[in-house]
């Protein structure tokens, strides 16, 4: 299973960002999908997950909620984090990760997720 996150950059405050992951080698509707993300001199913290197969339920950090939608497209393998009015403390490389859907279903914490792709910079300016 691969994971290959893309789409970071270097934007304004107040800006929005769409960054995409994509999955192969397995089949990606099986797969729970989360985004967690590490600034600079922190630990790595969550941010979003999606359950499997439909996507029918999400989560997110509680800081982060209605600022950050996370979303999904079987069709494509991708699994999207949508951010809205960034801010310079959102600045982090961001990861996707997946974990089984059949093995319990969604996480919020690093070690229940099983593959992570390499991460996708997120730079945001004040």
């Amino acid at each position: 299973v691969q994971l290959q996150a893309f789409g970071g950059g270097l934007v304004q405050a107040g800006d929005s960002l769409i960054v995409s992951c994509i999955v192969s080698g397995s089949p990606f509707s099986s797969f729970v999908m989360g985004w967690f993300r590490q600034a600079p001199g922190k630990e790595r913290e969550f941010v979003a997950a999606i359950s499997w197969s439909s996507g029918s339920s999400t989560y997110y950090a509680d800081s982060l909620k209605g600022r950050f939608t996370i979303s999904r497209d079987n069709a494509k393998n991708t699994v999207y984090l949508q951010m809205n009015s960034l801010k310079p403390e959102d600045t982090a490389v961001y990861y996707c990760a997946a974990r089984w859907g059949h093995d319990g279903g969604v996480r919020v914490t690093l070690n229940d997720y099983r593959y992570w792709g390499q991460g996708t910079e997120v730079t945001v300016s004040s």
